[in-house]
């Protein structure tokens, strides 16, 4: 089944233009989307709780700042940027009660739509557009006159304009310049949390370890190890990202190319790793995975902070960090790591 990719020429600027919009968070995505917006000649205000570390940053950045609950009774359209945690509790208490009807509510993830954390009033529309790249690159490309691919999708259209004003945003944020999908929430939500899980971040995490630990283990230095199986992965993944895996093959060694067909598999069996990737979409579709996130935070986040721990005392993690000092990057500050 083809999807629908959108352009620039296919969006309605003024849409977008003329709503009053207010961005809630101004984090990785929250300043991408209001500086963004604000750049594209769009009314942004930025909703934040007092006492937030970014307010002044934003401020400093030319945007109108207020409180949670008064950018969302000024605006129009609300783009919900927290973390997914924390956006019912932000929504029951700030946003609820200051949406009128005729409002566009936004999501850049799907998660709270999806599974039914956040169930909004039928008489507004609800949409997504998600930006497919970290907040710094959505900013960072925009001002280079490019744009970071999008997906859009309406999930309630009270409207009958919830497809267009999703495109004219993503027009905004410069999304249309790369090109925009769209999609649906459900298929967006799990699709996504199946990435960063079985691959992305779970899959390339503990097969970066593996691989460290096993070479560490049978006697070589772990400076070593860590430039052969984690410092690589970047250049490896760059190719793959430009050229798709036949341009990875064709920069590599043949020799390493032929490696690649009779090993790849006997570290992940392909039976036993599909049938495992199966168990992580079917505890992503049923809410399983969803319940467990909402209830871990809940609890204080016990399990969440204690793996966080033991990975900052990985070695993979503590020799990395010395080498990356002598690194020409090493003194680069990443604004999705910054605290927010």
């Amino acid at each position: 089944m083809a999807v629908t990719i959108y352009h620039e020429q296919d969006a309605n600027p003024e849409l977008i233009q003329g709503k009053k919009i207010a961005v809630i968070g101004y984090g990785s995505q929250g300043h991408a989307h209001a500086l963004n917006l604000k750049d594209s000649g769009c009314d942004v205000r930025v909703g934040l709780r007092e006492g937030s570390k970014s307010w002044q940053a934003a401020e400093e950045a030319g945007l109108k700042v207020m409180t949670v609950a008064d950018a969302a009774k000024e605006a129009d359209l609300i783009m919900i940027l927290a973390p997914d945690e924390k956006q019912a509790e932000i929504y029951e208490q700030s946003i609820a009660p200051n949406l009128n009807s005729g409002d566009t509510l936004a999501f850049a993830h799907g998660f709270n739509i999806h599974f039914g954390y956040i169930k909004p009033p039928a008489d507004v529309d609800v949409i997504m557009i998600a930006p497919k790249g970290p907040g710094h690159m959505v900013r960072r490309v925009y001002q280079e006159g490019a744009g970071v691919p999008c997906l859009i999708c309406a999930e309630q259209d009270a409207s009958g304009q919830a497809m267009d004003v999703a495109l004219s945003y993503a027009w905004g944020i410069g999304g249309a310049r790369a090109g925009v999908i769209e999609t649906t929430f459900k298929n967006e939500t799990e699709t996504d949390l199946f990435g960063e899980q079985a691959v992305l971040c779970g899959g390339v995490v503990e097969l970066m370890k593996l691989g460290f630990e096993t070479l560490v283990e049978a006697g070589y230095e772990p400076e070593n190890a860590y430039f052969e199986c984690i410092h690589e992965m970047k250049l490896i993944i760059d190719l793959i990202n430009k050229g798709g895996v036949a341009m990875m093959n064709y920069s590599i060694s043949d020799t390493a190319e032929y490696g690649e067909y009779v090993s790849g598999t006997r570290v992940l069996p392909y039976e036993e790793t599909k049938a495992n990737m199966k168990a992580v979409l079917q505890d992503i579709q049923d809410g399983t995975f969803a319940g467990k996130w909402i209830a871990e935070n809940k609890n204080g986040r016990t399990f969440f902070n204690s793996k966080r721990a033991l990975l900052a005392q990985h070695p993979m993690e503590t020799v990395g960090a010395e080498l990356r000092k002598n690194m020409l990057w090493g003194d680069d500050v990443d604004p999705d790591t910054a605290s927010n």
